[in-house]
């Protein structure tokens, strides 16, 4: 089973006068990057909130935002420094309307961070419903993963067994192969022995240079016995990304000496088609957990 690194999650819970959201959205990306917005009354706890994320999330670019309010705005006062923030951040938008200002209070005292509790001190109560939030969050981006996991798990399988299929095409090629080969070696034969200057190291050479040309079955089975490894990984139950990748990269390498020892037209039109599923192959792994 695989997982995506594309997910989101949106969570609301409600307790003892206190609304907790939670908003969480996943993207692809090689490593763990974090963007983090929390209320100013959950900053105590930010590291903690962090290292759930991370831990339950693992890998990706993220982008959360934690929030919580007080269902009743009594005892609730005005950050200033706030209002004034985001007022010079629309003051620009205002002048660039040319048109009559438009009542911004109403807009400003909904903004994050702009009323606050005459309390910031959080209790464990208040704690306990904002991680439940979060982890209701979590949750449904894991669910968001695996759902697209699945479809990507369909795509890989499928590029793996072409590739497994063009490389049984070439099994009847391989006979007109050695035949080609065989007639360029001893055409080449003919002409070394009409040269005068006639060099049996430099035959012994060429010869050496013909025959390792001449067989690419080792290339065969490595490339077979690497699409089996890839299909068997991606039944395992717990997502490896960083492991497919690295089973494609040597699947792209067999494919391409294949390539070169191909010496067949009709050899190199399936390695071009190897080489496409490959690299459909490392395009999907990107979005891979």
């Amino acid at each position: 089973m695989i997982l995506s690194m594309t997910g989101q999650g949106r969570a609301e819970q409600r307790s003892d006068g206190w609304i907790a959201q939670a908003e969480v959205r996943s993207l692809n990306n090689r490593f763990w990057d974090l963007n983090l917005r929390v209320s100013s009354v959950l900053r105590s706890r930010e590291a903690e909130v962090r290292n759930l994320l991370a831990e339950q999330l693992q890998r990706g670019k993220v982008d959360a935002v934690l929030l919580l309010t007080s269902a009743k705005q009594t005892g609730s006062r005005i950050h200033l420094e706030a209002v004034m923030a985001y007022y010079e951040q629309l003051r620009p938008l205002i002048k660039k309307w040319k048109a009559k200002k438009p009542d911004l209070l109403p807009t400003l005292l909904h903004l994050p961070d702009v009323l606050q509790s005459s309390s910031e001190t959080l209790d464990d109560r208040q704690w306990a419903l904002v991680q439940r939030t979060l982890l209701q969050a979590i949750e449904q981006v894991h669910f968001y993963r695996r759902e697209e996991g699945k479809k990507l798990e369909t795509a890989l399988r499928s590029h793996t067994e072409k590739i497994l299929q063009q490389l049984d095409a070439i099994e009847p090629l391989e006979e007109q192969r050695r035949n080609l080969v065989r007639s360029r070696l001893l055409q080449q034969l003919e002409q070394w022995r009409s040269d005068a200057g006639f060099d049996p190291t430099r035959l012994e050479q060429e010869l050496i240079y013909y025959m390792e040309r001449m067989d690419f079955t080792e290339e065969k089975v490595r490339l077979k016995a690497h699409c089996t490894f890839f299909l068997q990984t991606l039944s395992e139950p717990i997502s490896n990304g960083r492991r497919l990748s690295f089973i494609a990269q040597e699947m792209g390498r067999e494919v391409n000496t294949l390539g070169a020892k191909a010496y067949q037209s009709e050899i190199q039109k399936y390695v071009v088609f190897m080489k496409e599923e490959v690299e459909k192959i490392k395009e999907q792994l990107q979005n891979v957990l």
